[in-house]
């Protein structure tokens, strides 16, 4: 399927198998790989640097910003429809000109950080997800979560809410476990 906002061969590295919608945009496509059996859904926007792991899904309406922050996923992880993931955002408490159509050299303020989503992540639908998120191992997260760097999150853990209140220990890591080995 041929995309309308970039050409495939000008992304980082793109698997086997990979489906990427027809209107997904992609800003850097040159800072972006995406790794064996992803899909991409349409209306996905990325504007930052990006590694996406093997049998991942991004879902509809996904946006991924931060200019000059990466985000990392590992492999087995799904973003549900109408996620944000920020590696750059504004500092509220302190003034700033960090947006990216001021000048480079008149730009201050402003955070940019790595996230890292780990394997075998589940993000519900409407989460939103700050600068210097590491989000570990089987962590899932119910819709309309809010997660950020200050949040210390255990792997296979599920998540809720905007002050991203553990609900406990997932059940069923064994099953992950018996997939990993048998892999």
């Amino acid at each position: 399927m041929h995309n309308i906002f970039f050409d495939k061969s000008q992304l980082k590295h793109v698997g086997k198998n990979v489906i990427i919608g027809k209107t997904v945009r992609i800003r850097q496509p040159e800072n972006v790989s995406i790794d064996d059996n992803s899909i991409i859904d349409d209306f996905t926007y990325i504007s930052s640097s990006a590694t996406i792991g093997k049998h991942c899904h991004v879902a509809s309406n996904v946006s991924i910003t931060g200019g000059k922050g990466k985000l990392i996923v590992g492999d087995y992880s799904t973003i549900s429809s109408h996620c944000s993931i920020h590696c750059a955002s504004s500092d509220y408490r302190k003034c700033s000109m960090e947006l990216p159509s001021i000048d480079e050299c008149d730009r201050f303020g402003g955070t940019i950080q790595n996230i890292s989503i780990g394997s075998y992540v589940t993000v519900g639908a409407h989460s939103c997800i700050l600068p210097g998120s590491d989000i570990p191992e089987g962590v899932a997260f119910g819709a309309y979560t809010l997660v950020a760097k200050s949040h210390t999150l255990l792997p296979y853990h599920l998540y809720v809410g905007h002050n991203c209140r553990d609900l406990g220990k997932r059940e069923g890591q064994e099953l992950i476990e018996n997939f990993k080995n048998r892999k």
